[in-house]
């Protein structure tokens, strides 16, 4: 086996997608990048975390420096399952490189991304001779985050400030471009949040509707009621806040039964003019005036998905200056999208993501482009070049 040159974001990509840590497996990913940051001269820690109910988890916290500024990267090298291994056309776990592409994985979502963030930092280091000329650099990997994200990033957090560790910026290496590198920065992202309503009604006989009580036409009102008006018109960085009915259940066997009980789901991802609470007040709201009388119950779901922004400022600029300089594309800043752990961070220090093209995350025969790879490390180099001059 050939040594692995960690300063090569693309031998160290395929390294890690070698590795085969679906969630909640380490799988190797995290012993890896800790071996690798050590012999760099990081303060490499490896904290487990647990919870009832959830399996335990391997995170990572590297740091090298003193002091402020320091810069963090952040990511995670957990990924979800190859579903049928014989779909796909090179092993999921393979990091073969055919036609300029690199495939397995992880490759776009998200290691990919954390090499190239490990293989600029280590390329600064080197430029410096060996340590950063001032401030301080860090990276937080979790291995929970395509699975419940309760054993990682949140508490890693959580642990590095009891530690006494303090954070000026991050960014965080998700596949954020639509279609090519330099697309798009995310600065901010939408909450989300789960509701759950049921109607109670009485099961009966079609031909005999009035010795029954059928729960849907008071459930279309619910429903009706909650889509009529706009929750909101967005914000000049948010679209407005989107409703999406996502079931609708009765459990009915046939056509000739009126059912008993009718339930929904729906899912709010909502901006930043709402919170889990304003929000939930407003819904229930809706469902108190939609004239479907008191049979209903509705229920939502804890939610950790906060919608938050990071203001362009110094730092979103700098980012932008970086990615323009390394690919000749003006990034759009943008809150579209899922969730993702920058959520847990932005209360901690401003967080924005930039990584690889993101459309190939979870598919079958998952891969990204190698100039990619080797493209976002040149833009990570700039910023670290920048932020240090400007910070």
């Amino acid at each position: 086996m050939p040594v692995l040159d960690a300063a090569d974001p693309v031998q160290l990509t395929q390294a890690l997608v070698r590795c085969p840590s679906v969630t909640p497996a380490e799988g190797g990913a995290l012993a890896l990048l800790a071996e690798t940051l050590a012999k760099a001269g990081f303060d490499v820690h490896r904290p487990v975390f647990s919870a009832p109910g959830t399996p335990d988890v391997v995170n990572l916290y590297a740091r090298i420096g003193e002091g402020a500024p320091c810069l963090v990267f952040a990511g995670h090298t957990d990924v979800v399952p190859e579903g049928d291994p014989s779909r796909w056309t090179h092993g999921a776990f393979s990091g073969d490189i055919v036609d300029g592409r690199l495939f397995g994985r992880g490759a776009c979502d998200m290691k990919g991304g954390v090499a190239a963030s490990v293989s600029a930092v280590l390329r600064h280091l080197a430029a410096c001779g060996g340590r950063p000329a001032r401030g301080s650099i860090a990276f937080l990997i979790t291995g929970d985050e395509e699975g419940p994200a309760v054993n990682g990033t949140v508490k890693l957090l959580a642990w590095a400030r009891e530690r006494g560790e303090r954070f000026d910026h991050c960014i965080l290496g998700e596949p954020t471009n639509p279609d090519a590198l330099g697309d798009m920065i995310k600065i901010g992202r939408r909450g989300s949040l789960t509701g759950h309503i049921a109607v109670e009604g009485k099961q009966g006989h079609v031909g005999y509707p009035h010795l029954a009580d059928n729960p849907i036409p008071r459930m279309v009102k619910l429903l009706a009621a909650l889509t009529a008006t706009p929750l909101d018109e967005g914000t000049p960085f948010f679209a407005p806040s989107n409703l999406e009915v996502t079931t609708v259940d009765v459990g009915n066997p046939t056509s000739n039964i009126i059912p008993g009980a009718a339930r929904a789901t729906f899912n709010i991802r909502f901006n930043d003019l709402w919170t889990p609470q304003t929000l939930e007040a407003e819904i229930r709201s809706r469902l108190a005036n939609a004239g479907a009388g008191d049979t209903w119950t509705a229920r939502f779901e804890p939610t950790n998905a906060v919608a938050f922004l990071t203001e362009p400022g110094p730092f979103v600029e700098l980012v932008s200056e970086a990615v323009a300089a390394a690919t000749g594309r003006t990034p759009q800043l943008s809150t579209t999208g899922g969730t993702s752990d920058a959520r847990f961070i932005k209360d901690h220090c401003p967080v924005l993501e930039f990584g690889l093209v993101g459309q190939t995350m979870h598919q079958v025969d998952e891969n990204v482009a190698v100039a990619d790879i080797v493209g976002l490390t040149a833009i990570y180099e700039g910023v670290l070049a920048r932020y240090f001059a400007a910070f």
